[in-house]
């Protein structure tokens, strides 16, 4: 097949690596920045530019942009892509884009399924990009009723080929709450913890758990800001939860109530060991 890639910063950059590494598709790529085309043709990521005449090529249309930035490239490119096109948003929330998008999708008769593929790194930017960045990880998918069996099966396939561990199919409502919880209220977390001043300290005293907790405090503040205000709605309740939740904490520990704050820290080891990986 002839894939085409919007966007190759580090998810779209991945994504061609990995396409390139994994299978025998033509991968055709685009950037904004002409020196990242390059980049990636010299190191084989991709086998050309995405150029205008290309766009009706291609079989499959990954969209690695920001949401707002997905919406706009669809927008202006819906008449080129072919009827029998499949086109996938990679954006880490859905319903910012899967509505708009749905729409002009209907409108022009080719399909869309929105997209969201569950890996990341604290850098971003194609130099970071990884053809093994999926190996671990699951891709999701959000196809609406529209989409027959047949199309579902033949985009899991192609994405378990392309390197990812797993398929998941949802909606875009339980991904943006999942995601709130398990992605947007961690980077959040991260991001207040390192603000201690203590923090500047650090060396000699930490290990593992300052390294976990601090890590995705790294992120790209402009992508990560649209994210999250496009979930806001779903993302403050995460936060409300955890701020009752550290209360509790807190106050056994005011009121040096040892049996309490046992019992809280039984709780969430038990609830931890429950956890399926």
């Amino acid at each position: 097949m002839n894939i085409g890639i919007v966007g190759l910063g580090l998810i779209g950059g991945s994504l061609a690596k990995s396409i390139k590494e994994n299978t025998d598709h033509v991968v055709w790529g685009y950037d904004i920045d002409p020196s990242v085309i390059t980049k990636a043709m010299l190191c084989e990521a991709i086998d050309d530019p995405l150029i205008p005449s290309r766009l009706p090529l291609c079989d499959i249309v990954l969209i690695a942009l920001y949401p707002s930035l997905c919406v706009d490239y669809v927008k202006e490119h819906a008449p080129e892509f072919s009827p029998n096109a499949l086109i996938v948003d990679c954006a880490g929330v859905k319903r910012a884009v899967y509505g708009p998008i749905c729409d002009i999708a209907r409108d022009y008769g080719w399909q869309y399924i929105g997209g969201h593929p569950m890996a990341g790194r604290e850098f971003s930017g194609f130099n970071h990009a990884q053809s093994n960045l999926f190996e671990r990880a699951s891709m999701i998918l959000t196809p609406g009723a529209e989409i027959d069996l047949e199309t579902r099966a033949r985009l899991k396939e192609f994405f378990l080929t392309a390197g990812f561990a797993s398929v998941r199919f949802t909606t875009p409502d339980e991904h943006d709450s999942m995601i709130a919880y398990t992605s947007q209220l961690a980077h959040i977390v991260s991001g207040a913890y390192v603000k201690n001043p203590l923090s500047d300290r650090h060396k000699g005293f930490s290990a593992g758990s300052f390294q976990d907790m601090t890590r995705v405090a790294k992120l790209n503040e402009n992508m990560w800001t649209e994210l999250m205000m496009d979930n806001a709605d779903l993302l403050v309740p995460s936060i409300d939860d955890l701020i009752w939740r550290l209360s509790q904490y807190r106050d056994a520990l005011s009121q040096r109530d040892e049996a309490a704050l046992n019992e809280l820290l039984k709780e969430g080891r038990i609830r931890k060991e429950s956890l399926t990986k």
